[in-house]
């Protein structure tokens, strides 16, 4: 179970006191049958939640939910919320916040406790690969506390090509993908992204971060996540495919694929991304049992002319001549 959500199930406890599981399932996006899960997760935590029954029922705190916790400590609170890793199980952190928080969170945290809740995505997967567990980078912690503050920070950073440059940001929010962490903040020249394993300096500031309205870190990395693909991966064969292929598809191609509608003979619109139109035409001609591939034009001629070299080698008039021969 996703940390970040049992955090977000417990500030819903807090705030409402009772809360019925239809209620989480809408608040949370998830199903009725997840909400359940998600509460009764909560008890074996540690908090003391309990359902009652009938009409007027629910989930509620024992003793109300309005009492502040004096042992709560502003980093526990923090860590309630601030999912630092691939975000698919409670921190030992958390989980010893979890004991003590009962009813409500502390007034003086409450604001930097929600703030974390939004300032970090974690994303597993590898470009291109499958999902590999980060490793968090030195300067992490540096970063997440003025993302959760809201101040701008002076960085220090060496860019790929080993060339070392200093400017102020605003940090916006922080991204696990694969091995690698990111900064996404705003600049003079927009919304960048820096890897946080390649920041040499970290110098917060009393200014603070100017925040879009709109700003969401989850819609925000997708976007960035997407261009970067398209990017790595500019060349797009569309394609149909016979039904039972689709799962063929996904174990070769993985992220690369995407499986569109039917079409009226049955069979599903694909796309498959590759970064070069022969290569790619090399990963498909193997598929013809399964696939037709519909375009673009330079990947139908690379995947002609295999298919004239496969002839050419392997067909009927050759395996003649080599029969001959012996």
């Amino acid at each position: 179970m996703r940390a970040d959500r049992l955090m977000a199930l417990l500030l819903l406890l807090q705030q409402r006191g009772r809360v019925t599981a239809a209620e989480v399932a809408r608040e949370l996006e998830v199903s009725e049958r997840t909400a359940r899960r998600d509460l009764d997760a909560l008890g074996m935590a540690g908090v003391p939640v309990y359902s009652v029954q009938g009409r007027g029922g629910g989930w509620r705190l024992v003793g109300g939910a309005r009492t502040d916790l004096s042992g709560l400590t502003a980093g526990e609170a923090r860590a309630l919320f601030l999912v630092a890793g691939p975000a698919s199980s409670v921190t030992p952190a958390a989980k010893a916040a979890l004991r003590k928080l009962v009813r409500a969170l502390p007034e003086p945290f409450r604001e930097q406790a929600e703030a974390a809740a939004a300032a970090l995505v974690t994303d597993p997967r590898g470009w291109g690969a499958s999902q590999v567990e980060p490793r968090p980078p030195r300067f992490l912690d540096e970063l997440q506390d003025p993302v959760i503050r809201g101040v701008q920070v002076r960085l220090g950073y060496v860019d790929r090509d080993g060339a070392a440059t200093g400017r102020t940001v605003h940090p916006l929010g922080i991204v696990a993908k694969g091995p690698a962490w990111y900064l996404v903040a705003g600049t003079e020249a927009g919304r960048r992204t820096f890897r946080i394993d390649r920041v040499s300096s970290v110098d917060p500031t009393v200014d603070p971060v100017h925040r879009p309205e709109d700003f969401d870190l989850a819609w925000s990395w997708r976007e960035i996540a997407d261009e970067v693909e398209r990017r790595r991966m500019p060349v797009e064969a569309h394609a149909t495919c016979a039904p039972h292929g689709i799962g063929v598809l996904r174990m070769g191609f993985g992220t690369r694929l995407e499986v569109g509608g039917a079409t009226i003979d049955g069979r599903v619109e694909v796309v498959i991304r590759g970064n070069d139109e022969h290569k790619l035409a090399g990963e498909l001609a193997g598929l013809v049992d399964y696939l037709e591939v519909t375009g673009p034009t330079g990947v139908l001629g690379h995947l002609a002319a295999i298919g004239t070299v496969l002839v050419e080698r392997y067909g009927p008039q050759r395996q003649g001549t080599r029969t001959a021969e012996r």
